[in-house]
């Protein structure tokens, strides 16, 4: 801001000359705009503050974040009562962040200072992006951190109602827990990004698995995953893993799981399809407990369908699935 002679185009060239962009407030209503786009510093001639654009300017300096503290230099003639304007402005501006030059100032000086003066508005900026990282990151760990003793919570109930002995219980426990921590730290060890199904997978089938026998087989196309997908989908595997060992294909030395995953090329429709091979038949028993709950309840609400359940005397079988939108991590909402 800068009204009288050509102040203005002389700052106008020499900024621009050095990278520095600006815009220039030719009036009250026009420095209102740009104030509004929160500009990294002020630039004024004294001559150019008077009694409203000194209220506009203390109001924006008001109503800046805390993280702001926005630059206003000042140059001021050397024919002008200057510390009596500096008195003013510090009345005016209180608090606020003021660099003064006289008139005539060298281009070298007042360039270095405003380049200065910008130097530290980016600071700030780091520290405002910082800071709001930061609550993002406390907002997400604290969802998490409650959507995992919700996990813990139901399970233990769940599990305590079905226990018939204390060592069952725990054992039962216990391995549900370790499946949860398994599948938390594969998210965690994304960093925020897409987890792999394959290595969900892997993680989950790798307690049955040993050195001379692989009675665990999956293949599929790569997915990643969202983290809440992930943590679903091993806690279900974990469940079918579990229930295989107890009464399934586990159960006995000859028996085999496959998992099989496809996308549709038409709908982008995930299918997963479990099959137990060589173990007992596969009853449908009386009551269903925890794990087939659970199953179809998490299987219901993460891919809007419920799974399909054959209890077949070749062994289980499970087919689930739905929108890869609502799992993929290449899906994810904007």
């Amino acid at each position: 801001m800068a009204p009288y002679r050509r102040d203005a185009d002389y700052l106008e060239a020499l900024l621009t000359q050095h990278g520095v962009p600006i815009r220039r407030a030719a009036g009250v209503e026009e420095m209102l705009v740009l104030l509004e786009q929160s500009p990294g510093i002020i630039v004024a001639t004294h001559e150019a503050l008077k009694p409203e654009v000194l209220e506009i300017v203390r109001r924006h300096l008001i109503d800046q974040p805390a993280w702001s503290e926005m630059p206003l230099v000042v140059l001021l003639d050397r024919s002008a009562p200057q510390t009596r304007i500096r008195a003013e402005l510090s009345t005016a501006w209180p608090r606020s962040r003021q660099i003064y030059y006289q008139r005539p100032v060298t281009a070298l000086e007042l360039l270095s200072g405003i380049q200065s003066s910008l130097l530290a508005r980016l600071r700030q900026r780091d520290v405002r992006d910082h800071i709001e990282r930061e609550v993002e990151l406390r907002r997400e760990l604290n969802h998490r951190v409650k959507n995992i003793l919700a996990s813990i919570s139901s399970i233990f109930e769940m599990t305590r109602r079905r226990a018939v002995a204390l060592n069952d219980f725990a054992d039962d426990f216990a391995g549900r827990l370790r499946a949860l921590a398994n599948v938390h730290s594969a998210v965690f060890q994304a960093d925020g990004e897409g987890v792999e199904l394959r290595h969900v997978v892997d993680l989950t089938f790798s307690p049955y698995q040993t050195e001379n026998q692989n009675r665990l087989a999956f293949e599929g196309p790569t997915i990643l995953l969202r983290p809440e997908a992930a943590t679903t989908l091993g806690l279900c595997l974990h469940e079918l893993a579990t229930n295989a060992l107890k009464y399934g294909a586990l159960s006995q030395p000859g028996g085999r799981i496959k998992l099989n995953w496809t996308i549709s090329s038409d709908d982008d429709l995930l299918t997963l399809q479990w099959v137990e091979s060589g173990g007992p038949p596969a009853c449908e028993p009386s009551r269903s407990g925890y794990g087939t709950r659970y199953i179809r309840s998490a299987l219901s609400g993460l891919f809007g369908t419920p799974p399909s359940i054959l209890f077949d005397r070749q062994g289980l079988q499970c087919i689930f699935g739905g929108p890869l939108s609502r799992v993929s991590w290449e899906h994810r909402e904007a």
